[in-house]
């Protein structure tokens, strides 16, 4: 089985030294999944165990144990070797329709050009010239844009494109399909920071505390109950308690225990999912991108009434054959091209809508427990009492796997010893 990306990922960033705590709460992994996660990483990686007096497990990794793995496991070598091929695959489908966008204007408009000149070849040479030079004019004036010199005819764009990460192809993929969700990671986000709430309070916690990173709580006869915190116990292996009054309170031990010391997370005071953007491109290749659709689409039809007996194509066969024999799909694209778009625009109206009335409902309840009355006080007291940090230092081990376990033993025997004499001097002292 191969090991964890999500475990790998937490215990680089904890510094090779963690426990399941640890873990769970970096990464929001379940306990259980954490502790097969890690117990299996360990045996793939040459990492070792080390066990505390108390009986708790910390988990020390070399620093090159992804390389480790990567020798022991075909699969992360394809993982890599596949992920670096993706990115320069998607690069690739990212531009393409910028790229057919040009492809297909430029087509439709050659295409244009050559039956008009065709049915106008009786004209004088001259007249001809003029007829074309002032219809032609605009076409190339829409690509100014790709032109190096585009700032100088238009400073006013300067700005734009400078707060645009995006060329002109990778604009053209934004308007028309937007740049991902931005909550993909939303449950990722979610579980660490419910862990994260949980480790600020050391291992103890209300419900009311870890409301606000919850979407659906129930009814009001449910949350009563407060049914809505089963999954977090099931997730962190949490117990409740019910204090003297009837109120519950919750902790878990495994989020009690760490390897090292570490400061408070900052957390946001209640979970706020991300609005969707139309899209990342600036205003200018937005509007660029919209006004080579329309381009598009005009040409298009332009084309479809020009080629609708079929005489052109017959006679002129080549290039205006070839035209009409893609027409379908040049129109398909030009309607597609904007009319996905205008879709996605109404749809992310709906769903930004959505997402801001859950943000308002966690925000309601961020606000109830930030002004607790007295009855929410007395509970977060009384879940104090349950509040432990455990650092599991080297000091509290008495085995490691990193060592002869008979040479442990005669270091413990030294160091048990050593103590022994030391409660012996101070009881002769008295």
């Amino acid at each position: 089985m191969a090991p964890n990306p999500a475990i790998m990922q937490a215990v680089e960033r904890l510094g090779y030294r963690v426990t399941v705590g640890d873990v769970a709460s970096q990464a929001g992994l379940n306990v259980e999944l954490a502790s097969a996660g890690l117990l299996a990483l360990a045996s793939d990686a040459g990492g070792h165990m080390q066990v505390a007096e108390s009986g708790d497990i910390v988990y020390l990794f070399p620093r090159n144990f992804r390389d480790i793995l990567r020798s022991k496991h075909l699969r992360l070598q394809l993982q890599e070797w596949w992920r670096k091929i993706w990115s320069v695959l998607f690069y690739i489908i990212r531009i393409s329709f910028g790229i057919l966008l040009i492809a297909s204007i430029a087509l439709i408009y050659i295409t244009i050009l050559v039956i008009i000149m065709s049915a106008n070849s009786d004209r004088d040479s001259g007249d001809r010239g003029s007829d074309f030079g002032g219809g032609f004019f605009y076409f190339p004036n829409l690509f100014w844009y790709f032109s190096p010199n585009y700032d100088t005819y238009y400073p006013e764009r300067q700005q734009e494109r400078r707060q645009s990460d995006l060329n002109f192809l990778e604009a053209v993929f934004s308007f028309l399909f937007g740049d991902g969700n931005p909550n993909a990671n939303l449950e990722k986000r979610r579980w660490r920071t419910i862990a994260a709430v949980i480790r600020n309070n050391k291992g103890a916690v209300v419900a009311e505390q870890i409301a606000p990173y919850l979407d659906d709580i129930g009814e009001t006869y449910q949350q009563e109950y407060e049914d809505y915190m089963l999954p977090v116990l099931t997730r962190f292996n949490g117990q409740p308690k019910v204090s003297p009054e009837g109120q519950i309170v919750y902790y878990f031990p495994d989020l009690q225990v760490s390897a090292a010391k570490k400061r408070d997370r900052s957390i946001s005071p209640y979970l706020e999912e991300l609005p969707w953007r139309f899209s990342a491109a600036s205003s200018g290749q937005i509007l660029l991108s919209a006004g080579l659709g329309v381009v598009n689409i005009v040409g298009a039809l332009i084309l479809g009434s020009l080629l609708r007996d079929g005489t052109a194509a017959a006679v002129l066969g080549g290039l205006v054959a070839f035209a009409q024999g893609i027409y379908w799909l040049l129109l398909a694209y030009g309607i597609g091209f904007l009319g996905i778009p205008l879709v996605r625009y109404f749809w992310i109206q709906w769903r930004n809508r959505k997402i801001t009335e859950r943000n308002r409902t966690r925000q309601a309840r961020a606000r109830v427990l930030a002004s607790a009355d007295t009855q929410l006080q007395q509970k977060i007291a009384y879940a104090g009492q349950f509040a432990a940090e455990k650092i599991v230092g080297k000091e509290d081990l008495v085995y490691s796997t990193e060592a002869d376990l008979l040479e442990q033993e005669v270091e413990r025997s030294d160091q048990i010893d050593a103590e022994w004499h030391k409660r012996l001097e101070e009881g002769s002292r008295e």
